[in-house]
């Protein structure tokens, strides 16, 4: 959806299950029609596509792009944003650290990404620039020593500033301005907004600039240009509040490294503040036991009192340190619904969400905006309700927080109006 705000307002379709594009196109056919009614009836409703490795190659057998293409036309709707984190299975199965395989180090993972963009520009509107997130290059984690972890940053900037390359080649030929937006998340090779600016200056910049001009008729400025076009940030607001981000400080520091933010992705984690007494964190853990799901990883950053973090790579591994004395908060990466912050004696990252929102009505550091709610087959029982009906609920939610927000604004500076008006 387009909003008034200058902004483009959709979910990520990786809520559904789906591998191949025929499943894929099945359940986009079977939801996409009825949110559109209900949220967007006259205006061309925005999808955030989320393709698979297997069914990115399915869709470009025969006029399958074409034919989907022409169903978006004849639907009103539009394709803006695409998710290529996920790259195989991603329901009804294990996934865990398996969602960063195959990671930028590997061929495979370039041309999974080189196959989405080309998908991407070929269903994305003249008006609009496209952006394909994707993941934090590596885990940690399977990173065993400072000579792997170097390893992999080093080939990872490779494919990365190969892909680069791809994308001014796709520009020139079809005029389409696609990016890719690295997405921060704990225990990825990088987490947070500084690794992700130290991976930009001291990596991706200096041997992009060299690379590229080693390669294309293209000077320095030219160069840079071209990385900050093609390569950006999905600011996923769950992970970095997971992080315990500041968020103004962190889009602050993006801007004033250079770096573009391509896609904010609405997200909210649970969020747990650990009462002092033994028993009362005995009854959180149980309630917490519902959430350590054997399908994603959950990890668990945990706040001290005297402000440092411990991190555990998943809540089962985390629960049995919950007595921790020392312990005072917990925010568990665990993707939970937007519109409540409270699930019984739980709550979410809510606030995080609503503040981002706020802060990108000050400032337009991004158009891209994607619901990215995809827990709901793995929910608590009382959490889960109607597929089509819950994804509307969120969308609405966003839509409804963005009006009180731009009142309170006009409101804010209605009232700075009428007192300067009185000082006079």
């Amino acid at each position: 959806m387009y909003l008034e705000q200058g902004h483009h307002l959709t979910y990520c379709t990786n809520i559904h299950p789906g591998e191949t594009w025929e499943a894929v196109f099945e359940t986009l056919s079977l939801h996409l029609p009825v949110l559109k009614q209900q949220l967007s009836p006259e205006q061309p409703f925005g999808v955030g596509l989320r393709l698979s490795n297997q069914a990115s190659k399915d869709i470009l057998q025969g006029q399958q792009l074409q034919k989907f293409g022409q169903w978006l036309q004849e639907q009103g709707m539009y394709v803006f944003t695409m998710n290529g984190f996920p790259y195989g299975g991603f329901h009804g199965q294990v996934v865990k650290d398996a969602v960063h395989q195959p990671d930028w180090t590997t061929e495979a993972r370039l041309q999974y990404t080189i196959r989405l963009a080309h998908i991407l520009a070929a269903l994305l509107p003249d008006s609009l620039e496209g952006g394909i997130s994707t993941s934090p290059l590596s885990y940690k984690p399977w990173l065993t020593t400072p000579e792997k972890t170097e390893a992999a940053f080093a080939q990872s900037a490779r494919h990365l500033i190969d892909l680069t390359e791809e994308l001014i080649r796709l520009k020139k030929e079809t005029g389409k301005t696609i990016h890719i937006d690295l997405e921060p998340e704990p225990d990825g090779l990088i987490e947070n907004s500084r690794e992700l600016i130290d991976f930009f200056q001291q990596r991706l910049l200096p041997e992009g600039v060299r690379q590229l001009q080693e390669r294309l008729p293209i000077s320095e400025s030219e160069a840079k240009e071209a990385i900050a076009t093609h390569m950006q940030v999905c600011y996923d607001v769950c992970h970095f509040a997971l992080a315990y981000e500041q968020h103004a400080e962190a889009l602050a520091s993006f801007k004033a490294a250079g770096i573009r933010i391509g896609k904010v992705q609405l997200s909210a984690a649970l969020k747990t503040l650990l009462p002092p007494e033994v028993a009362a964190r005995t009854a959180l853990a149980q309630r917490l036991q519902e959430f350590a799901e054997s399908t994603y990883l959950h990890q668990v950053i945990e706040r001290h009192t005297d402000g440092t973090f411990t991190q555990y790579p998943d809540l089962g591994v985390a629960l049995p340190h919950i007595q921790k004395p020392e312990a005072a908060e917990w925010r568990t990466h665990f993707h939970v619904p937007l519109f409540t912050q409270t699930y019984n004696s739980l709550h979410s990252t809510q606030r995080d969400i609503v503040e981002v929102l706020g802060l990108l009505l000050q400032e337009k550091h991004t158009q891209h905006l994607e619901v990215e709610t995809y827990t709901w087959g793995v929910l608590p029982e009382e959490l889960k309700k109607n597929l089509t009906v819950s994804i509307q609920r969120e969308l609405e939610w966003v839509l409804a927080t963005l009006k009180e927000l731009k009142d309170a604004e006009n409101s804010s500076a209605g009232r700075s109006r009428a007192n300067t008006v009185a000082d006079r």
